[in-house]
């Protein structure tokens, strides 16, 4: 395999082929890498995507690869990017597996890793009955009786999305509630509970919820979780190329998916709240497009 490119895309999910589709189909050599560790690996069913609604996540991506590499100018190397430098007008890019890339541009689609509480069988639910996203999941778990783990702002924000999917919710703040009585009001006109006490274990078969037990040993049965979770991003590559995060820990990027840092644009989970199969192949495109358009500037 040759070591020059157009581009290198550092990332082969959804956002990442997205890219290299657009890139592909107007002539640029790209390389994409991937280490092949999907953020939602164990999640049975992607959904709010047209086309693919319910379809696996895997599927979804393999077909996205199948069609992305059937342009000659697309290659694919599974493996982890390690180290990115700038030199001049040009990036260096090394892998775990010693060898070594060069390129104009550089695509980070490597979205974000999720940090797990230490809540024994949260990590088996994860992705399966305990999730993070009402319009990802919320469908499918409509009508039962839910738990919403989370506090302050984001509780807010979340409890009026699910308690439109469910009448059966309830707040679990892992400790003392941070609302104001405005707040609190509206969730006891909405029926909703805050329930104070830390979790320690979520009980389940296979995956699917049955119990939270709480710190005190007891119980109360659930069938569903959502739970927002903090996350970090899954590559050091932002950082190594000195690309600003802003201060939720996304990468900053403008509107036309440029980081600030030249030459280098990011796309999908690591630079955007919306999290999402959706979100992630519109930004990948964008990203695409955008950096084909600069180096036809800059050869013209």
């Amino acid at each position: 395999m040759k070591s020059m490119f157009d581009v290198v895309i550092i990332g082969g999910s959804y956002s990442g082929l997205s890219a290299a589709l657009a890139l592909g189909r107007s002539l640029r050599n790209v390389l994409i890498i991937d280490g092949n560790s999907p953020c939602n690996k164990q999640t049975p069913h992607s959904h709010n995507f047209l086309t693919h609604d319910g379809a696996t996540p895997k599927s979804i991506s393999d077909i996205g690869k199948s069609q992305v590499l059937a342009y000659e100018s697309v290659d694919f190397v599974e493996d982890f990017v390690t180290k990115a430098i700038k030199t001049d007008n040009t990036f260096k890019i090394r892998t775990a597996s010693k060898k070594t890339f060069f390129s104009k541009k550089i695509i980070i689609a490597t979205g974000i890793k999720d940090i797990m509480p230490s809540i024994k069988g949260f990590s088996e639910c994860w992705g399966k009955s305990v999730v993070h996203c009402p319009y990802c999941h919320g469908y499918e778990i409509k009508g039962k009786k839910t738990g919403l783990i989370a506090n302050a702002d984001i509780a807010l924000h979340l409890a009026p999305l699910i308690s439109n999917l469910t009448s059966k919710l309830d707040i679990l703040t892992m400790g003392k509630p941070k609302f104001e009585s405005d707040a609190i009001l509206k969730f006891k006109n909405n029926n909703i509970s805050i329930i104070e006490k830390p979790i320690v274990e979520i009980e389940h078969q296979q995956g699917v919820v049955t119990n939270v037990v709480f710190d005190d040993q007891t119980k109360m049965d659930y069938e569903a979780l959502y739970a927002p979770l903090p996350f970090e991003q899954h590559s050091s590559v932002p950082e190594q190329l000195g690309c600003k995060l802003n201060e939720l820990g996304y990468i900053e990027v403008d509107m036309f998916n440029k980081t600030t840092v030249d030459g280098v644009f990011a796309c999908g989970d690591n630079s955007s709240r919306m999290r999402s199969v959706a979100n992630a192949v519109a930004s990948g495109n964008l990203a695409g497009a955008v950096v084909n358009m600069e180096l036809s500037q800059e050869l013209f």
